[in-house]
């Protein structure tokens, strides 16, 4: 099954890729490696979820911030190398969490993230993965993810 019919299985439809924040783009085709930029949680409507973690924004509602932010990751991999079904791996992941300083469930949140790309890739949807608490992130949105991918050989 293509990635685009696993997509439409799963009733997923990409958002557009976001434009950048600031003075860096969105993603870096290197050789057989793809690195993605920092994304937020954009919903489809434009706005981003804000707040800390749980304070503002629960573990649930986090969890789900993720779940787009990996939406987001994909709109702007597919962008830069045409065609999902390219994607040979998720090597590495580095999720933030905009959490309060006693907050520990960090893994728990990324999890949204996790989950949809193995359902989305299986197996190679997993990946090493490091969750981390800061003490802020742009415009108070409560996760932000940066990947790198591996390509499958032409």
């Amino acid at each position: 099954m293509t990635i685009e019919a696993r997509l439409a299985a799963l009733g997923i439809t990409l958002p557009p890729p976001l434009p950048p924040l600031g003075a860096y783009v969105g993603a870096v085709v290197t050789g057989d490696l793809v690195f993605l930029a920092g994304h937020g949680p954009r919903r489809e409507d434009g706005s981003y979820p804000r707040g800390k973690v749980p304070t503002d924004v629960s573990v649930e509602e986090a969890v789900e911030a993720a779940r787009q932010v990996g939406l987001n990751l994909l709109s702007s991999l597919e962008a830069a190398i045409g065609d999902l079904d390219r994607v040979e791996c998720f090597v590495k992941v580095l999720g933030m969490v905009n959490a309060e300083p006693d907050f520990r469930h960090h893994p728990r949140v990324m999890d949204g993230f996790s989950n949809l790309m193995i359902d989305i890739f299986g197996e190679p949807g997993r990946c090493a993965r490091s969750a981390v608490g800061m003490g802020s992130l742009p415009n108070q949105i409560p996760v932000e993810i940066e990947a790198v991918v591996a390509l499958k050989s032409r």
